[in-house]
This record gives C-alpha cells, structure tokens and sequence, in this order.
C-alpha cells in the first residue's frame, strides 16, 4: 500500500468528518508521524494510521452499532461507552472501505480508544498520537504525556497517564469503566 499518495482518503474523510475532527485526525497523522520517527519505526505508515483512525466517528449511533456487529473480540462492557464505538467499526471501515490489509494498521485503529494489553510500539504511538495530538488538544492536558515521552521507558510511562486520565474523567462523569482499562491500567503500574 502506498502511504505517500493521500488525497483520496482525506477527500473521503473531508467528506464523512465534521471540519473539527478532520483537524483531529490530521494532527493525530502530525504526530503519530512524529512519535514513529522518534521510536525507529515506519513514519509514513504511521501518518496513514493517525489520518483514517477516527473515520468512522462521526457516522450515526445506528450505523456504528450495525458495523460493530461484525466485529469480533468486543470487549466485556465495551458496549456500555458509545464514545468508543467508532475505533472498531472503524477498523472494519478501514479494511472494506479503504481495503487496508496491515493487521498492525487495523489493530492500532481498533484499539486506539481502549487500548488493549501487550500493544506494539506502533498501537502505543497511535494510541498516543489521538490523545496528544495540537491541533484539537489542550496543552496542558497533553504537556505531562509529552514529557513523558521524553523519558526512559517514555511509551509505556505515557500510556500509564492517558489511562489515569481517561479513568478519572469516566469517574468524573459517573460512567462505567471497562475491565480492560482497570486491566491495562494495573499492567501498566507494574511496568513502569
């Protein structure tokens, strides 16, 4: 797959996105490009993954659920949070819409809201790249993941923030947490 000639698929997402989450996912291509450069791996597989992660966001509750139902390996409770609904329907999109063949690219796009235990390198950097992204995310929310970053075991001690902010907002809101991210949470603890 060429990950160099992009048009058509920010046309597409142009297209199937509101104007704030197509600057979203441009910034979440900046910088997952970014990231993989940092980590040694490929940058332009990356953009391509940070550009079409978010592309099924903005399709109809209805329609999410529809695709989602054939996805397997739903996590317990991953039903409870709608918010999360797009990462694997869109991991479905990515594949039949946009015929992404790279297990790696649809795993990073299926995981990119939940996370899941033993991710790679490059799911870690998309997963990062959605949170940290500049041109949606406030700075002061993503400056302590960036610095992170810096830092011996910088990928993992990253994660371990976006978790503690992820699981404080779901409290916050009073909405369910699912087991996985108290799971990935707790592994997490241990590694870094």
């Amino acid at each position: 797959m060429d990950y160099t000639n992009l048009e058509k698929y920010k046309n597409w997402l142009k297209n199937n996105l509101n104007e704030e989450r197509y600057r979203h996912s441009l910034g979440t291509a900046e910088c997952a490009s970014e990231l993989a450069e940092k980590y040694g791996l490929d940058k332009n597989r990356a953009y391509f993954c940070g550009l079409i992660h978010d592309c099924a966001k903005c399709f109809p509750k209805e329609e999410l659920e529809a695709i989602m139902c054939r996805c397997s390996g739903l996590c317990e409770g991953e039903l409870d949070n709608p918010k999360t609904h797009h990462a694997p329907a869109g991991a479905i999109l990515a594949k039949e819409e946009f015929c992404v063949e790279d297990e790696e690219i649809l795993s990073a796009i299926r995981w990119h809201t939940l996370g899941k235990e033993e991710m790679s390198d490059f799911e870690k950097i998309i997963f990062i790249a959605d949170k940290i992204e500049n041109k949606t995310r406030p700075s002061e929310w993503t400056e302590p993941i960036r610095e992170a970053l810096s830092e011996e075991n910088g990928l993992n001690k990253a994660l371990l923030i976006c978790y503690k902010n992820t699981i404080k907002s779901l409290v916050d809101r009073n909405l369910k947490i699912c087991k996985t991210t108290i799971d990935i949470y707790n592994k997490l603890l241990d590694m870094v």
